[in-house]
């Protein structure tokens, strides 16, 4: 598992949802098709969290990007740029492979039937000039983004609770602990 995918489960287990990371989903053969890769491997959802209070199903990309300039704006909003941001800007994709993890989910009981499916991203880093781009894009999409002001607060709230066995909960509380 990818640390940041680490810490972003580690905020959806505090915050109620049962979660596995490195999830497969087994398209079928017209699956594959209908989304133009005939010959794909199963597709691989960096964190996916179920609340079972809200019979919520969400789908987490984790994009760390902390050494680079990170998530631009026309990457992630351009259905041309397909290379890194594919549940975001290929809705057919979007619609068969979260289509496919609810009946899969369901059919192996890891959730009631009919969930909220939602797709969100944990950006550690979003080009500085196109925050506010990144935020509205998401946000008119119904998308959920975590970028850093989000993960710094919840980091810096994880920091305040008492002992969990994490990596992101024992590194909080060493960086943050006593600070103003």
């Amino acid at each position: 598992m990818d640390a940041f995918e680490s810490l972003v489960a580690a905020i959806l287990v505090r915050r109620g949802y049962w979660v596995q990371t490195c999830v497969k989903v087994e398209l079928t053969k017209s699956e594959k098709v209908e989304i133009g890769r005939h010959s794909s491997p199963r597709w691989e959802l960096d964190v996916v969290g179920y609340h079972g209070a809200t019979n919520e199903l969400l789908v987490m990309e984790c994009k760390s990007f902390l050494d680079s300039v990170g998530v631009y704006y026309e990457h992630v909003a351009n259905q041309r740029e397909k290379s890194r941001y594919k549940l975001f800007t290929e809705p057919d994709l979007r619609r068969v492979v979260l289509g496919r993890l609810t009946r899969q989910l369901v059919t192996a009981g890891f959730c009631a039937p009919d969930p909220t499916v939602r797709l969100g991203m944990a950006a550690g880093r979003i080009r500085p000039s196109d925050v506010d781009a990144v935020r509205d894009h998401f946000k008119k999409n119904g998308w959920l983004l975590w970028d850093r002001e989000f993960l710094a607060t919840e980091l810096t709230t994880l920091s305040t609770t008492g002992y969990e066995n994490s990596v992101a909960a024992v590194v909080s509380k060493i960086l943050l602990r006593g600070k103003p």
